[in-house]
């Protein structure tokens, strides 16, 4: 019996069902079209969000990955619909999450050519993605997205790209699904050296000071519960990277806070007092560490990850666990011995006093003056039960919500950490609606980052996406200005604001909004807020030279914070 030929954007939509896909973000276009015409005849299983742009795409798509754990897909046209999610596949590179870029790219006789939206999407993406290939014939679409999703969401995660010549799309093949689970010089999962396991685990049993640095990896490994019964069988404090935040519950005892720039006192100067540093799923970004030359050179060093090119990369390692940590922590946990480290711990209480005194209390907490950022994010936390996702854009915004939003439940934040991207938060926490569609998700952004993709909002309007947008104005691209402030003399150049009406534009999105002004009226904002059924953006005009502390000086030690600035 012969079997059914079908064309290769049809044999796109049954892979793409076929990898359990039911959401996509996209935007058609020429190069593109033959595969949205085959997704018309399966939008009852392939929901497609229409954003208005296409860096709101893989945005919304990393949202979406980033919260539910499984493959963020976006669907392109060629040329700049295509480019224009270069952004987005570079930041999901460097903070590992899982997405899929498909894009449309001209006929396979018209390559090269500089025919009307040709670019080489594959030269342009494969430094910035795990795997970038074009498929230019339509036998081959089964397999490719197959091997697509493997590499996406296997091993250390990251984007692929799929470039999808448009003579692949129209022509007819013979279709079978493919489920690709291994490739030829990839390894996911290195194997664990039982010796590199004996060496830390002696290194654990022996320490008097040990520091726990919680990473990403923690997330994307699964591995919450396995980092929680390591921790407090070994009685080991720890400190949470910017994408590590909501791996353990904020409240948790051991919990110390954030690392970093403008994290928290304590486990910045305790970084370089530790006798034992165990590193999970982190790759000691500068922002983390500061000064390498002085970063806990008086520590022992153990790195757990399941990516071998992060070991030793900047930080040298004493004992390297390889792994998935998921399957890592449970095999420490089981030989290390039951410790108490009560003095240890003991001792970072005096910094957390000294920290709450000089700048939390009078920033989450203040008795007079403008609203801060800190108190808003404060509130807001307060307001969700610790409940809610957190999604942030980029600057004081992001290091304000990252400092004093709490966390209770697993894959509760979404940032662009390693990249930096101003405009994600919009696209991304539309996506992260879709990706945990029964949890609150918060948005704080400013005003700059707002405005670099404020046209998502004609998405929110559309899909009535249920997303509490709030914008932290202080009209100005506040981080840059506090560092004109630090070191450029107060010389603010480019970094005030102009700004439009934000409850204009979200009435004419038919968005509900609030601005809040006065600090008497944050609290009910907020509950109107939360209370609304559907979209809402809560403007709230907060003091306009804020700084965010405290904060390592570039070139600094992580223990030389400044808990106040002399500009």
């Amino acid at each position: 019996m012969d079997k059914e030929r079908i064309t290769g954007s049809e044999a796109l939509m049954r892979s793409l069902e076929h990898e359990g896909v039911k959401t996509l973000f996209g935007y058609p276009g020429g190069a593109i079209m033959p595969v949205f015409d085959a997704l018309y005849d399966h939008r009852d299983k392939l929901n497609h969000i229409l954003v208005r742009h296409e860096q709101g795409a893989v945005h919304a798509a990393q949202g979406f990955a980033r919260v539910s754990g499984e493959v963020g897909v976006c669907l392109v046209t060629s040329g700049p619909g295509a480019t224009n999610t270069i952004t987005g596949v570079a930041d999901a590179m460097i903070d590992s999450t899982p997405i899929v870029v498909i894009a449309g790219q001209v006929g396979a006789s018209l390559l090269g050519t500089d025919a009307f939206q040709e670019v080489d999407l594959v030269g342009v993406t494969q430094p910035i993605s795990k795997w970038s290939y074009q498929i230019r014939r339509a036998e081959d679409v089964a397999w490719a997205v197959s091997r697509a999703f493997y590499l996406a969401r296997s091993g250390r995660p990251g984007p692929v790209v799929l470039d999808f010549a448009k003579n692949a799309q129209t022509e007819m093949t013979e279709y079978e699904p493919v489920d690709v689970d291994f490739i030829r010089s990839y390894d996911p999962d290195p194997e664990t050296d039982p010796k590199m396991v004996a060496e830390a685990v002696k290194l654990i049993n022996e320490a008097e000071r040990p520091l726990l640095l919680v990473g990403q990896g923690v997330e994307l490994g699964g591995a919450q519960e396995e980092l929680k019964a390591f921790a407090e069988k070994a009685d080991i404090p720890w400190g949470c990277t910017l994408l590590g935040l909501s791996a353990l519950p904020s409240a948790h005892r051991l919990n110390k806070g954030m690392l970093g720039m403008h994290g928290n006192l304590a486990p910045n100067v305790k970084t370089n007092e530790c006798d034992v540093l165990i590193a999970v799923g982190m790759r000691f970004d500068d922002r983390v560490t500061g000064k390498l030359e002085t970063y806990a050179r008086q520590a022992k060093v153990i790195h757990l990850d399941v990516d071998p090119s992060e070991i030793g990369k900047n930080v040298p390692v004493d004992v390297p666990v390889l792994g998935n940590c998921k399957r890592t922590l449970a095999l420490l946990t089981e030989l290390i011995q039951t410790h108490k480290h009560t003095e240890w711990i003991e001792s970072f209480r005096p910094y957390d006093e000294k920290e709450y005194e000089q700048v939390i209390r009078p920033e989450v907490h203040p008795e007079s003056g403008p609203l801060n950022m800190g108190e808003v994010v404060n509130a807001v936390s307060e307001a969700t039960c610790r409940e809610a996702i957190l999604v942030t854009d980029v600057g004081q915004n992001q290091m304000m919500a990252c400092r004093y939003f709490k966390f209770g439940k697993k894959r509760s934040i979404v940032t662009s950490g390693g990249m930096g991207t101003m405009g994600f938060c919009l696209p991304a926490a539309i996506g992260a609606t879709f990706g945990c569609p029964g949890r609150t998700v918060c948005a704080f952004m400013g005003d700059g980052g707002l405005q670099m993709t404020m046209q998502e909002l004609g998405t929110v309007m559309e899909q009535q996406v249920p997303v509490k947008l709030i914008l932290l104005n202080n009209n100005y691209l506040g981080n840059v200005r506090q560092w004109q402030a630090m070191f450029f003399n107060r010389r603010y150049s480019f970094t005030p604001m102009m700004n439009p009406d934000y409850m204009q534009i979200a009435a004419a999105y038919g968005i509900a909004g609030r601005r809040v002004m006065e600090r008497d009226e944050l609290e009910g904002a907020i509950r109107e807020m939360l209370d609304t059924d559907g979209p809402f953006l809560l403007e709230v005009c907060v003091v306009e030279e804020g700084n965010v502390l405290p904060m390592t000086p570039p070139g600094s030690s992580v223990n030389d914070m400044l808990l106040e600035l002399d500009c």
